[in-house]
């Protein structure tokens, strides 16, 4: 393999290219913890990858629980199957919780405040109605816990890693909480050993080909440890080695095949195709323009065929939305009509006419 290939055959083997999941929930478990901070772009990240899929869809299966929402692995929120919750917890939160030790300290969240904020949110949530944040946080102020912002948030969090507590079903636009154990019932443990050899065989087969150094970041563990968990499964696993750096990925992976066809990707920002990695990025195509003249953060890449073509982004109106593209390429027929195919099935995703804005 070169550079390329493994660019290609990633895309191929999380499904954004090739043959796509049956149903959101399969398209989870598979990723074992797909990065969920900004909301509407996880679930486009889960429908691109699924046969048929709509954003109504994704959100059914998150309102019924068969996908859930929490922070695991890295401190932020990840998708995950309500079976897998608990055990990756268990392995992932220790390390989460001493990253966040410094802004405990800083919010005052000392382990009796938090031991208390848990009883107070158990007690708000026994009913089995999930609560938005600002309910939550208005009733452990009458408990006489007053947290807001930042401090509130890593409250929750903190509430999210101990495995109390997970999303509930959105009500309308208003994201919830819920008890964990309500959402997942009698969802696994592992021993610890076990836990970390079924993330690490389980990241390499979703997400490969990739290096210990992107499991390292993916999943939030230290070196030894990861390291630890690929000689552990390393029998299970196919490798090769690609300018001295070793990449795992699955001894089943299908070869993504060549292709005559130009295709076309919108990738939202976070998506696994691009955070899960730390060795390699997307190549721009030569540019012939300017570079976009706006940027995100965490820009949300086009890419046409194996490469990067400029960025994107969307205004959702009333029945409808204009999705401008920021291009620093002059695109040939062929890339426009993969840009344009694309537009149109992400139009079908999300129920709504869409206005193409080209800019750049």
């Amino acid at each position: 393999m070169q550079h390329a290939d493994i660019l290609r055959q990633r895309l191929w083997n999380q499904r954004v290219a090739g043959s796509p999941f049956d149903a959101p929930e399969t398209m989870v478990r598979a990723l074992v913890g797909v990065q969920s901070q900004d909301y509407p772009g996880a679930r486009w990240s889960v429908g691109q990858r699924t046969r048929d899929c709509t954003d109504a869809d994704v959100a059914r299966a998150y309102d019924d629980g068969k996908i859930l929402r929490t922070h695991l692995l890295r401190p932020t929120w990840h998708f995950v199957a309500p079976d897998d919750i608990r055990w990756i917890l268990e392995l992932t939160a220790p390390r989460v919780h001493a990253l966040n030790a410094p802004y405990y300290r800083k919010f005052g969240l000392d382990g009796a405040v938090l031991a208390r904020a848990q009883g107070v949110i158990e007690g708000a949530l026994g009913g089995g109605e999930g609560r938005t944040r600002a309910e939550l946080a208005a009733t452990l102020a009458g408990a006489g816990i007053v947290v807001e912002g930042l401090g509130l948030s890593y409250t929750m969090m903190h509430a999210e890693l101990e495995g109390l507590i997970c999303s509930g079903a959105n009500r309308g636009k208003q994201q919830t909480y819920a008890l964990l154990e309500a959402r997942a019932p009698g969802a696994r443990s592992l021993p610890r050993e076990e836990a970390l050899a079924e993330l690490t065989r389980r990241f390499f087969v979703g997400h490969g080909p990739a290096t210990l150094k992107d499991y390292v970041w993916w999943a939030g563990l230290s070196v030894a440890e990861a390291k630890r968990g690929v000689e552990s499964v390393r029998g299970a696993l196919a490798r090769e080695i690609v300018g001295g750096v070793t990449y795992w990925f699955s001894p089943a992976m299908q070869p993504a095949p060549p292709t005559d066809v130009m295709i076309a990707h919108l990738l939202p920002e976070y998506d696994e195709a691009m955070l899960a990695y730390k060795d390699l990025g997307f190549p721009d195509l030569p540019w012939t323009k300017e570079r976009a003249a706006w940027h995100d953060g965490y820009y949300r890449p086009i890419i046409i065929g194996d490469a990067r073509a400029g960025t994107w982004r969307r205004t959702v109106g009333k029945g409808a939305m204009t999705l401008e593209v920021n291009l620093f390429v002059t695109l040939d027929t062929a890339q426009l009509r993969a840009l344009e195919a694309v537009v149109a099935r992400y139009s079908i995703f999300m129920g709504l006419p869409v206005a193409l804005v080209m800019g750049g």
